[in-house]
């Protein structure tokens, strides 16, 4: 890192649910750590499926991003290791559901996670995935605050460029009130089936309209990826084979090659 007292903060988001925005987080996660990254996941989903499919039980859960971000608990004392070496996690429970309610009232309201990450909070990590909830609400916006850049995972259906107008406008508006260095990381395409015309059309759509903000890796519909949060691990680590584990490590590599070509 050319700043040993932070790691890169980027936020994955998409406002809309199902797009595979959690799995992108862990496997995605899962394979910058494998590729000698020491990675965070800062889970700020209440619905805690990055914890749940990292194998962190809810009963072990005793501080959370809601302790992070509402009662000023050092990051060290959130995170947790997984199973995977070099991947930690900081997990989530349905208590920050509450967050955003709790945050309205707060002055320093969209800076909170920026302020419990600020210092030498994150030294110990290369990279930090936050997992935002699927909208755009206070707790997506802290993300965006707090990150140097956000990824898109974009599914491959109709109406999908659509619904990334209003994320792309929030982007602007962080960049504008808050985080004036906010920058759009990339898109990735996920649940890509290159034997149907809608995946491929998709693609076009998004690379005429986003050009080269898109990766080019595309992650593809897998049974594996599907399968792997039931067995609480990574897909790098329940087939270690399948196509969904190699899209990971290809995406983990063509994210780090961007940076080195913008470093």
């Amino acid at each position: 890192m050319s700043d040993v007292t932070r790691a890169r903060v980027i936020a994955v988001a998409n406002q809309k649910g199902g797009v595979g925005k959690t799995t992108t987080a862990i496997n995605l996660g899962a394979a910058l750590a494998l590729s000698g990254q020491r990675t965070l996941i800062l889970d700020l989903d209440p619905q805690g499926n990055a914890s749940t499919g990292l194998g962190i039980d809810a009963g072990n859960r005793d501080l959370t991003t809601y302790d992070l971000i509402l009662d000023d608990t050092p990051l060290a004392d959130v995170v947790t290791k997984t199973s995977v070496p070099s991947l930690w996690i900081a997990p989530a429970t349905t208590d920050l559901s509450s967050a955003d309610i709790e945050l309205v009232s707060n002055e320093n309201r969209v800076f909170m996670l920026k302020d419990s990450l600020a210092n030498r909070a994150t030294k110990d990590f290369d990279i930090i995935l936050i997992d935002c909830p699927p909208s755009l609400n206070l707790l997506t916006i802290n993300a965006m605050v707090a990150a140097d850049a956000v990824l898109v995972p974009l599914q491959s259906e109709f109406f999908a460029l659509e619904g990334l107008s209003q994320l792309m406008l929030t982007i602007r508006e962080v960049r504008q009130s808050a985080n004036p260095g906010l920058r759009i990381e990339g898109v990735v395409l996920t649940m890509y089936d290159q034997r149907n015309n809608l995946s491929r059309q998709v693609e076009e759509d998004a690379r005429e309209t986003l050009g080269a903000l898109v990766y080019n890796t595309k992650i593809p519909r897998n049974v594996r990826l599907s399968e792997a949060p039931s067995f609480s691990v990574p897909v790098l680590q329940y087939d270690p084979a399948s196509r969904g584990s190699q899209a990971y490590l290809d995406l983990a590599d063509e994210m780090l090659n961007r940076h080195l070509e913008t470093a």
